[in-house]
């Protein structure tokens, strides 16, 4: 059993996916990116990993055991075991060099992750602000909204990969619960254009789409955080 607290010195932004494939990995990276001056932590076992070949530079492995990467001025960070649940992962290392955003790219189911132990449970418990990210589909809908009633809906920012709303395929829209529709009322739901390049081979070394980073940066402003210019310490 792995320790149970991390005191990061940074912001933490959990990304956390309501359904398989939905993109989180992907918009958890392009939130970092968007930042300007931030690292993604991909936090699920190995033979989930949808990071793996993401960095542009492999820069070795840290003191607690993480696989560490660069691109684009970002850096990931990624298991390289199998675990059996969030209570094995191994803390983090403090991001050298300092960065002004860490990202959880949570990687477990999220009643699973809430109801563990460890570190990775604290900070999805203790963070002020969480992105859940579902899909245009009336099983996404389903699905968010039991992430929104489990995580609080006041403190998440949705994603939701897709077209915008108004073209949705139609049953969708009517099969939000009441808290999704609350989170898209106040202006809470950003929509994460799907891209067919990326939906076909991954997430990989090529930059990722303009349009992705546009939406990321939103929800980087909906969560009062915003990109960090380039020299900032």
């Amino acid at each position: 059993m792995m320790p149970e607290q991390w005191d990061a010195e940074e912001p933490v932004l959990p990304v956390v996916g309501c359904v398989g494939s939905a993109g989180a990995s992907t918009t958890a990276l392009a939130v970092a990116t968007a930042a300007g001056h931030a690292r993604v932590l991909e936090c699920s076992t190995v033979t989930t990993s949808g990071l793996a070949s993401a960095a542009t530079a492999e820069l070795g492995s840290t003191p607690a055991g993480w696989a560490l990467g660069r691109r684009e001025g970002v850096l990931v960070a990624r298991t390289t075991e199998a675990f059996a649940s969030p209570a094995d992962l191994p803390l983090p290392d403090l991001a050298d060099p300092p960065v002004s955003l860490t990202v959880l790219d949570v990687g477990w189911e999220l009643n699973h992750a809430l109801t563990s132990r460890g570190w990775l449970t604290r900070a999805l418990e203790a963070a002020p602000h969480v992105v859940a990210v579902s899909t245009a589909t009336i099983p996404g809908m389903r699905r968010l909204e039991a992430a929104l009633a489990m995580l609080g809906p006041a403190r998440v920012v949705v994603a939701v990969v897709g077209p915008p709303l108004r073209r949705w395929p139609r049953g969708v829209e009517p099969s939000m619960g009441s808290l999704a529709r609350a989170a898209a009322d106040r202006g809470d739901l950003v929509q994460i254009p799907t891209d067919r390049g990326l939906a076909g081979r991954g997430v990989d070394s090529t930059p990722l789409p303009a349009p992705l980073l546009a939406a990321a940066a939103t929800i980087l402003r909906q969560v009062g955080a915003g990109p960090i210019e380039k020299g900032t310490p």
